[in-house]
């Protein structure tokens, strides 16, 4: 059996076990603790049925040692937005499945929200005094939320305890607030790094484009190209072009080099046949079925492009330019409500679970990158996306770098949709930045 064969397989029987704790579309609860069945179901292993042993010289994550899984016992209320039926949904299960079974004591009630809901009802519900004990989530909104009170400062709960994390995680779990006194704490429990890639077709695409004129050359020869039209998957190209979006102080220079090329380019694919989308559920639906042979996409869509496509699925870098790709590299990871009655158990939990056993199932069987140490990479999907983490710019953690999302993706959709001027759109960008920044 393959091994995108087996870790479906794995995956599978890890959703049937615990679908009941994640619900349909809507935000729904239930208590999760360890069934009867959970020794034979979910086994206590370093690896799920399927990871494989690490073939010699595989990649893991540098250094040996994991936080100590001591016995948890209470009860704590969780939201996180894998999307039931997802791949990720599976896994979590699967890796929450298995901490329950070492840890008999423990009750944990699941809460699944949407994406598109879950920062804006955290801050809400934090800062009112309410809200869950925790919830994973990437850092999007990490420094916004710890600068509005909205996330536990865990500097001294987690002192000592990620020293062998993969350093690009550890930072991305940081953010300078007016409260840390002018150096970055940690909010976050780090627990996978995501960059987006070039997802391709390799019964249809031979050879992945390794640079963008490779790119617009497979465009123009027929390659069916799919992109997400926003200001987050396409950024990785801006740095392919050799710009710049901020300087050392916050202030915008995407208007000095690269991000004009860049724009140009995106209108130039367009023209040579690449399909921009704005709903990115239509773009993976359409890898999905085969009517596009490559699109750029993030790691979240392993399981369920892998159940499409099969061994047929592969995965690159984004191409590169006159420097490489930079896409963003975000870190995933668990936040702690500052309100929290339980929030030495809520820690404690969090790190058992980004620990190397929980964190090889979320690798094998949901692609994600491991933040902790000792987690074997022996899938080159998830290699391929190691890879693009370890090029791309890190989310940066700062107050103006909130202000660069409205300006440039208004920019990308008046260079695609309405054919501006590439250079005057990025300068417009930049100055909106700027000025919302004060700088």
């Amino acid at each position: 059996m393959s091994t995108s064969k087996k870790r479906l397989v794995a995956l599978f029987g890890a959703a049937a076990i615990f679908a009941a704790a994640c619900g349909g579309n809507s935000a729904t609860t239930a208590p999760t603790t360890a069934p009867s069945t959970a020794s034979s179901s979910a086994p206590q292993s370093t690896a799920p049925e399927g990871s494989g042993e690490a073939p010699s010289g595989s990649a893991e994550a540098p250094g040996s040692q994991a936080p100590s899984a001591e016995p948890l016992s209470g009860e704590l209320t969780l939201w996180h937005s894998y999307g039931s039926g997802g791949g990720e949904t599976g896994a979590f299960q699967q890796a929450l499945g298995q901490l329950l079974v070492t840890n008999k004591d423990l009750k944990v009630n699941v809460v699944e929200q949407p994406f598109s809901d879950i920062f804006t009802k955290w801050q809400t519900d934090v800062l009112a005094g309410g809200g869950p004990d925790l919830y994973i989530a990437p850092n999007d909104n990490l420094f916004s939320q710890a600068d509005a009170g909205a996330l536990m400062n865990l500097n001294d709960a987690l002192n000592g305890k990620l020293d062998a994390f993969n350093q690009v995680a550890v930072d991305g779990s940081k953010a300078t607030t007016s409260d840390t006194g002018g150096s970055p704490a940690f909010f976050m429990v780090p627990e996978s790094l995501k960059a987006v890639a070039m997802w391709y077709d390799k019964s249809k695409v031979a050879t992945p484009p390794a640079t963008t004129d490779d790119l617009m050359t497979a465009v123009k020869g027929g390659l069916t190209l799919g992109l997400n039209q926003n200001a987050y998957h396409m950024f990785g190209f801006t740095g392919a072009f050799g710009g710049t979006l901020m300087d050392d102080s916050g202030k915008c220079v995407a208007d000095q080099a690269g991000f004009a090329d860049a724009f140009k380019y995106f209108q130039d694919l367009k023209k040579a046949g690449a399909k921009y989308y704005t709903d990115g559920n239509a773009l993976k639906q359409d890898f999905q079925t085969g009517k596009l042979q490559a699109v750029i996409d993030g790691p979240w869509q392993t399981a369920d492009f892998e159940k499409a496509l099969g061994d047929n699925l592969a995965v690159a870098k984004m191409p590169a330019g006159t420097a490489k790709a930079n896409p963003f590299t975000g870190t995933d990871g668990w936040y702690i409500n500052p309100n929290g009655k339980n929030t030495d158990l809520a820690i404690a939990f969090a790190l058992q679970m980004v620990s190397t056993a929980q964190e090889q199932v979320m690798t094998s069987n949901a692609g994600h990158v491991p933040a902790a140490p000792g987690v074997k990479i022996d899938d080159p999907i998830v290699q391929g996306f190691a890879d693009a983490a370890a090029d791309g710019l890190a989310r940066p953690q700062r107050a103006e770098f909130n202000n660069y999302w409205g300006p440039f993706g208004d920019a990308i959709n008046k260079v695609l949709d309405k054919n501006a001027d590439p250079t005057q759109a990025v300068a417009d960008a930049c100055k909106a930045m700027n000025d919302a920044n004060k700088k």
